[in-house]
């Protein structure tokens, strides 16, 4: 038994003055009682208590044990008081990295929102294109898309993004409008440096996949700067429809082999540890899920703004 339990039964029976008293004020018999302070003081290696008709009274070392006692007994309820306090809190210091079109499209945002509705939350957000190990570089919380990579943290999928394939229809009027997957390799690819496609795109129609070759044409890690390649003409990009969904109902940009669907982009949360209690973590996660969801469903988009 540990002895923070030995001590506190020892405290108890003096401050009720009676092991009878004390048993049931612990819920255990008085003979447990009894066997509890003989092992606190067989640890100690002192006699704790005198045992009268009128009840206990502690020795001289008895008094030094309980005032000690009573010490770490105060400390140890408020640290598990304050523990308490911080698993529910939405407050210090949270650092996560996301991905820089995840983070300037959707995660920075909410993440100034959540940070108005809690003054006391320092938000350390770092916009970074590679795979963080969250345990190792001290991050409490990475979104990502894609791949996880080698990490020791914990990751979990939390929404999965619709992808279209976009161009402009001055580069489509140039180089030809692809008809079938196989058209696809006149045109140049716009590539993010995370998105190897490994020479092919799986397209599916009709619940079929068709294998769609893939020309790279240009390849950088910043998003923006892709869209700037697309916007000039000089390929075409895989991006999430929520993206572009503006550009596309514009006329600036064109859907590619509008038939067929690209593969969709799994969003993932990644963390410490699963065991670990943040409020700080899972409220902004639970928002990020709301978000994502809110981008799918018009309505629900409608709701997340109006909350």
């Amino acid at each position: 038994m540990d002895r923070l339990t030995l001590l506190e039964t020892f405290a108890i029976a003096l401050d009720e003055g009676s092991l009878n008293r004390a048993s049931r004020r612990r819920g255990i018999t008085q003979s447990a009682v009894s066997q509890q302070i003989k092992q606190l003081e067989t640890a100690i290696g002192q006699q704790l208590l005198h045992r009268t008709a009128r009840g206990i009274h502690a020795t001289r070392a008895g008094d030094l044990v309980y005032v000690h006692a009573q010490t770490l007994l105060s400390g140890y309820n408020r640290m598990t008081a304050e523990l308490d306090q911080l698993e529910s809190s939405v407050s210090g210091t949270f650092r996560i990295s996301v991905s820089s079109f995840l983070g300037r499209s959707v995660i920075g945002p909410m993440l100034i929102e959540m940070n108005a509705a809690h003054p006391d939350l320092n938000i350390v957000m770092r916009l970074e294109d590679r795979l963080v190990d969250v345990v190792r570089e001290g991050y409490d919380l990475a979104i990502r898309t894609g791949r996880l990579g080698d990490t020791d943290g914990f990751g979990r999928k939390i929404s999965a993004l619709e992808t279209v394939l976009i161009a402009t229809p001055a580069y489509l009027d140039r180089v030809g409008r692809p008809r079938q997957p196989d058209d696809m390799k006149r045109l140049d690819f716009i590539q993010h440096h995370e998105d190897q496609t490994k020479g092919f795109f799986p397209l599916r129609r009709d619940g079929r996949e068709y294998p769609a070759p893939v020309r790279v044409g240009f390849t950088a890690d910043d998003p923006d700067l892709i869209m700037r390649a697309v916007a000039s003409g000089s390929g075409y990009t895989r991006v999430p429809r929520f993206m572009v969904a503006e550009q596309i109902a514009n006329g600036a940009f064109e859907l590619v082999l509008p038939e067929y669907q690209p593969p969709i982009k799994d969003v993932f949360a990644v963390y410490p540890s699963r065991r670990t209690p943040d409020r700080r973590r899972d409220l902004t996660i639970e928002t990020a899920v709301a978000r994502f969801e809110a981008l799918r469903d018009p309505q629900a988009k409608v709701d997340a703004i109006t909350a």
